[in-house]
């Protein structure tokens, strides 16, 4: 009986190493491949020139790298404070029925396909305004972040022992001081990992963005036209015909990567240091 429970114990070991190595070396080979492939795209040109037109060499994304800069500051702006507020609200005064609903409607958004975000924000705003924009864009990003960044801060506060805000209040601080100079001081690191988090959840959405902001080849004059974005690029340059946009295609690709990347590199490093803490 031992050895056969040995035996099972040793089978289900062996499957699942040979299953983590197994996404471990597919993980490798497609973060190899888009580095090989897209380490020709990066030069100058491609971060400082407009894409050239179809069938002509050369050209870059700097419109794109911009728009998608842009976008994703402005949806953080939007998603960040709100987020943050509701997360206090929930982890303060939320054991009430319209605090479970609030979590519920945020589970169910976290799970939603992001294209029917896309699809929401294009009949609110896109079709009242009457042409894409940059604003829908970040609105859509937006929308995607919030319940990220609502429900880390709830998390991350209710961490937070007891023990400092009864001090505080003992201390006489009123309930909003404790709250802002104490509860959330403590929670700052892990407040400040799940709005990193939500950044990199956007930073490669392609489909909300084809139903708000579009694409544009030129530079933009404001958030109140078509956008470019790099998800956008990536999504029409790999489909086309032309090898130098294939080439471009993959340095977006490959920028794309590294930017999430290195918010996750952060990500980990910021909360690391807060579990040693």
């Amino acid at each position: 009986m031992i050895r056969r429970r040995q035996f099972v114990n040793a089978l289900v070991l062996a499957i699942s190493c040979l299953a983590a190595f197994g996404g471990l070396f597919v993980l490798i080979w497609i973060l190899a491949d888009v580095v090989v492939k897209g380490a020709g795209a990066i030069n100058w040109s491609f971060f400082s020139q407009l894409p050239a037109p179809p069938g002509m060499p050369g050209g870059g994304l700097a419109n794109a790298i911009v728009g998608t800069f842009l976008m994703t500051v402005t949806a953080a702006a939007i998603a960040v404070p709100f987020g943050i507020m509701a997360g206090v609200y929930l982890a303060e005064f939320g054991d009430n029925f319209m605090g479970k609903t609030a979590r519920f409607l945020s589970d169910i958004l976290v799970s939603a396909p992001s294209i029917v975000v896309g699809v929401f924000v294009y009949l609110v705003m896109v079709r009242t305004m009457g042409h894409f924009s940059g604003w829908a864009g970040a609105v859509s990003l937006a929308i995607i972040m919030l319940p990220v960044v609502s429900r880390t801060t709830e998390e991350m506060l209710k961490m937070v022992g007891p023990e400092m805000r009864e001090s505080a209040l003992a201390l006489g601080a009123p309930y909003w001081r404790m709250m802002a100079g104490v509860v959330s001081r403590a929670a700052g690191p892990g407040i400040a990992t799940g709005v990193m988090l939500a950044v990199a959840r956007v930073a490669g959405e392609t489909a909300p963005l084809l139903f708000t902001a579009l694409n544009s080849p030129y530079w933009m004059h404001s958030m109140n036209e078509p956008m470019a974005n790099l998800t956008v690029v990536l999504f029409n340059y790999a489909m086309s015909p032309y090898d130098d946009w294939h080439t471009l295609a993959w340095g977006a690709a490959l920028l794309i990567t590294m930017a999430v990347l290195i918010v996750n590199i952060i990500t980990r490093l910021m909360l690391g240091r807060k579990r040693r803490r």
